[in-house]
């Protein structure tokens, strides 16, 4: 059994506590939190769990195992670090850190102590997610061609990060998870239309070293809430749309082709249009944090390097870092460094 406490009882919180509590092999152990009035909330549910505002307190406790942080995302490095020190599993909630600096850290940290960290990249354990992994690993769509992804809503405004660290990193935890292809080089825009605030819109466009191109569009300022992908590959095309109940994936038998009709002169080409049929491939329902909670135990009793470990984290990081420079750049295209 994997004791297992949980930092922070604010919007993702309850949802770590709620999971990890009903996970087979984790027994929830604690909970902590600064705000004594979020604690009580949680004080007649959970009447055998230890409730602390004293965090270092807590990872002095031998029925600690594991610790699941989702806290602010700049408290997410110092309070891995302590964890991580004190000898405990991490499971942190996205992005791993800040900044490149600090998730470079927690990764050697973990792999110091051979301990189990966890980035919190809930989408690559979604039933549709994992099955556009599938259809990329199998061949379906062929060639990719582009990622072109529209993450918008109103709000939530974050106070310590802009729009890209709040909303793209979750398309760029599914391009790192389904695509096996990292960015080489990145450009972004975006701006801050509320005095004293983060960037609320952004576009960020990322670069391959193949033909494939991802775009994604950020936004806290829409009237309307969408969660719509389309991956294009040159066999077949996926459209993934999250806010849709029945339906999630659409596959695409459609395309584009140039063809010569025998002519030296290049004019001649001519476009050949694919226009196949769509189906809609069953996806089972199910709560992407609850296999999110007992992959998390599963690693940490057979010793196994999660789907999202501190790598993954690391590398959606640097991107995050290198988008943001081009941002203040006004959108000069930055290369992704890799110590």
């Amino acid at each position: 059994m994997i004791n297992v406490a949980v930092v922070g009882c604010g919007y993702w919180g309850p949802n770590l506590i709620r999971n990890l509590s009903n996970t087979p092999g984790a027994r929830l152990s604690a909970i902590c939190d600064l705000d004594t009035a979020k604690l009580a909330k949680f004080s007649l549910q959970y009447k055998d769990v230890f409730l602390t505002t004293d965090y270092l307190d807590l990872l002095k406790r031998p029925d600690v195992d594991a610790v699941a942080i989702a806290t602010p995302v700049s408290s997410h490095y110092q309070l891995a670090r302590l964890a991580l020190e004190a000898g405990k599993h991490v499971l942190v909630e996205k992005p791993i850190t800040s900044n490149v600096a600090h998730a470079e850290e927690l990764v050697l940290l973990a792999e110091s102590k051979k301990l189990v960290l966890m980035v919190d990249h809930t989408f690559a354990y979604t039933p549709a997610v994992q099955k556009i992994k599938d259809l990329i690993d199998a061949g379906e769509l062929g060639n990719l061609l582009y990622y072109d992804s529209v993450r918008i809503n109103l709000g939530l405004f974050q106070t310590d990060v802009n729009v890209l660290w709040d909303l793209a990193v979750h398309d760029l935890a599914i391009m790192d998870f389904a695509l096996g292809q990292e960015p080489v080089s990145v450009s972004a825009t975006g701006h801050a239309h509320l005095a004293g605030q983060h960037e609320d819109i952004a576009y960020l466009t990322c670069f391959f070293k193949s033909n494939l191109i991802a775009h994604l569009h950020l936004n806290w300022l829409s009237p309307v809430k969408i969660r719509r992908t389309i991956i294009g590959g040159d066999k077949q095309m996926v459209v993934y749309d999250d806010l849709e109940p029945s339906e999630k994936l659409k596959i695409y038998d459609r395309g584009a082709n140039l063809y010569d009709i025998g002519e030296e002169n290049a004019i001649r080409q001519k476009i050949d249009y694919r226009m196949g049929d769509m189906h809609a491939p069953h996806i089972a329902p199910g709560e992407a944090l609850k296999c999110n909670s007992a992959h998390f135990i599963d690693c940490i009793v057979n010793n196994r390097t999660p789907l999202t470990d501190g790598q993954s984290g690391l590398r959606v990081v640097r991107i995050l870092e290198a988008a943001t420079e081009s941002m203040r750049r006004r959108g000069e295209p930055v290369t992704i460094s890799r110590s």
